[in-house]
């Protein structure tokens, strides 16, 4: 698809208009489309990312996307995998109204844990996650414990052990 193509016939269209006008009106036309044809060019291309936003959520699983290819748009069609449906959250006290989906990648060693843990307590993992995060959440301090940082240089650890 040619955008130069388009800016060109509103180009020629605004060449029409001012036809009739003196040789000044018609050379100002002239240099006024040739100074937006830029501008033109960058509104068409909203104009058709837009549209292919409108389509993408029209369509289940398929997105549709404007990409710039050698200055010129291209529309590109693709298919999603259609995510599983999400296992309900436990309702924990009314404190929440809703649920979210998070991804989040883990050892495959520290999975098979979890996994073990959830099945003990007869618990899918889901509600094991969600159970565990709010026990950490809500730990007597208050806050969840910092996680374990490195030490650089100029900083001791100082104190008494036992053995």
């Amino acid at each position: 698809m040619e955008l130069k193509d388009y800016s060109d016939a509103l180009r020629e269209e605004l060449a029409a208009i001012t036809r009739f006008a003196n040789e000044e009106v018609a050379r100002a036309g002239q240099m006024l489309a040739e100074a937006l044809d830029s501008s033109v060019q960058l509104a068409l291309l909203d104009v058709l990312s837009a549209a292919a936003a409108e389509i993408t959520t029209e369509l289940d699983d398929i997105v549709v996307e404007v990409r710039l290819a050698g200055g010129e748009p291209r529309f590109t069609v693709s298919h999603t995998a259609p995510e599983p449906p999400a296992e309900p959250a436990p309702a924990e006290a009314g404190d929440e109204s809703g649920s979210s989906r998070i991804t989040f990648r883990l050892p495959d060693a520290l999975k098979g844990r979890i996994e073990a843990a959830a099945a003990a307590q007869h618990l899918s993992v889901n509600t094991w996650l969600v159970r565990a995060a709010s026990q950490a959440l809500d730990s007597p301090s208050g806050a969840p414990r910092p996680p374990f940082s490195r030490r650089g240089p100029g900083q001791r650890i100082t104190g008494y052990a036992r053995s």
